[in-house]
């Protein structure tokens, strides 16, 4: 039996519209069997594929800023003249079309070429020939594959303590502990595209130090490796429980691919697991068991889940989701003692699990930087631009405190999407551009089918606006101190989240 194709959106594009159907701006169509997404910006009229090259998102539900679109999921934005992902967690580029204008209508037949990779518009003389990645996560990844699109012509090494490839990270907690994504999805890229984009990937390999005025990386096997640029973005560890029984088997952290293969064979006919921490991760692997039939204890401090994040109202409805789908929370307690399969909890009360995972927050990887003398406070110590103390060396991702324009403070967020953006605009500079970070910080959190977005960064608040009903899986919450709006969550208000996202950013913008 084959399997039946989707039946193409909205009217055929090559047969054209009618310009007034432009009215609101967006319209869905398709050219063949193929969905198509005509949109009308300034003066413009632009043809592009309809979802994002992310996950998949309908941009058709998106917000036009200019000559880009955001994607309403993930807030990836794409150039609508060229295609081109210019923000993650988006990379791959978006086909194009050649729209034609006729006696009132718009036609769209012919997909255009991928125009040809650009170089950096503001390289100097003294442009790198040899720029250095310590780090094979988001960060590293997205600085390696934005110098390249740059057309950087000079070696790119990324030097990785992992043992595989850079991968999706999210979906380590999400789909793929679930069970219901495939395997080939958790690369960020094919093997392949390392070798043929001339990176070289070198996985397993720890760094010693750093010459800073040699400009070379030890690696711990006594080889010097020289650099012009130097990115770090060595990322964050798990922090380990300090208590007895922590170190046996059946105790897990989550923070690498090898990680979660190791929870999904543990969870093979396991019968009850006990998640340590009710942060967005260790929710996220609570639903993520849950959905593999296992019987879920969630054990946490806090008297509600995830309140210092999102507040007292927003907690409660995550708590009772999950109550909801079967786990059971023991909450305003801590793990006291692991002997074998049996928990014993601070307040005395006993849980028996035949697998545990340690979900209590992750610590930045300093140490290499401390070794080598760059500034450092409560992590890297970067400026606008994410140069680090010492020029030539770069900081992003998880690891680096940078003055957020938004928020008016120096901050550091544990964000993917924030990791990768960083990444690209560290690229940007090693080639002499001179970027200011100014991207919003951005995170989404998946719930069983309930996704939770958040823009902006809030440390404290004085007021919480709701707009809609979070019990009705309908809202957006504004944290506010003194009037000004620091973050928005949001559920199910995709497009109200990426105006504030915006909001946001042109309030920063103006301040400059």
């Amino acid at each position: 039996m084959t399997e039946q194709q989707p039946t193409p959106s909205g009217p055929d594009l090559a047969r054209g519209v009618a310009l007034s159907a432009l009215a609101d701006g967006k319209l869905l169509g398709h050219v063949g069997d193929q969905d198509v997404l005509l949109v009308r910006a300034g003066d413009g009229i632009f043809a592009i594929d309809a979802y994002c090259s992310h996950y998949h998102g309908p941009l058709a539900e998106g917000l036009v800023d200019g000559e880009g679109i955001r994607c309403p999921w993930h807030h990836a934005c794409f150039d609508l003249r060229t295609g081109e992902a210019t923000r993650a967690p988006a990379f791959g580029p978006l086909a194009c079309w050649r729209v034609e204008q006729r006696d009132g209508r718009v036609f769209v037949r012919e997909k255009l070429a991928q125009p040809q990779r650009r170089a950096s518009a503001h390289a100097p003389a003294s442009a790198p020939e040899k720029i250095v990645i310590v780090g094979g996560g988001a960060a590293g990844f997205a600085a390696a594959e934005m110098l390249r699109r740059r057309s950087f012509a000079g070696t790119i090494t990324i030097l990785s303590g992992e043992a595989a490839a850079p991968v999706d990270r999210p979906n380590l907690s999400k789909d793929y502990l679930a069970g219901s994504a495939p395997e080939e999805w958790v690369p960020l890229q094919p093997d392949n595209f390392y070798e043929e984009a001339r990176i070289g990937l070198r996985l397993g390999t720890e760094i010693a130090s750093i010459d800073t005025n040699a400009r070379h990386v030890m690696t711990a096997g006594g080889e010097r490796i020289g650099y012009d640029r130097l990115l770090l973005a060595t990322g964050a560890e798990p922090v380990r429980l300090p208590i007895p029984g922590a170190e046996q088997s059946h105790v897990h952290t989550l923070r690498d691919l090898g990680d979660c293969r190791a929870i999904i064979a543990a969870a093979e006919g396991a019968k009850r697991a006990l998640v340590i921490g009710a942060s967005f991760i260790g929710l996220e692997v609570a639903a993520s068991l849950r959905a593999r039939g296992i019987e879920v204890h969630v054990v946490a401090p806090e008297k509600r889940p995830m309140e210092r994040v999102l507040g007292p109202a927003m907690g409660d409805f995550v708590r009772t989701l999950h109550e909801e789908h079967g786990v059971i929370f023991h909450l305003g307690e801590t793990v006291a003692a692991i002997e074998g399969r049996r928990v014993t909890l601070s307040g005395g009360g006993r849980l028996d699990a035949d697998v545990v995972v340690a979900g209590v927050g992750v610590r930045p990887r300093l140490a290499l930087a401390e070794k080598a003398g760059l500034a450092l406070d409560r992590g890297i110590a970067v400026n606008g631009h994410l140069e680090t103390s010492i020029a030539g060396i770069y900081a992003a991702g998880d690891i680096a405190r940078w003055p957020d324009p938004h928020s008016r403070q120096k901050i550091r967020v544990e964000h993917w999407a924030v990791a990768q953006r960083q990444g690209q605009t560290a690229a940007l500079n090693m080639l002499g551009e001179a970027r200011i970070f100014d991207a919003v910080p951005f995170f989404w959190s998946q719930h069983y089918d309930v996704p939770i977005n958040y823009v902006g960064h809030a440390e404290q608040w004085d007021e919480i606006e709701t707009e809609g009903s979070i019990e009705a899986r309908d809202c957006l919450l504004k944290y506010k101190h003194k009037g000004r709006v620091l973050a928005v969550a949001s559920i199910y208000r995709d497009l109200e989240s990426l105006k504030a996202e915006l909001a946001m950013e042109r309030e920063a913008a103006s301040r400059h």
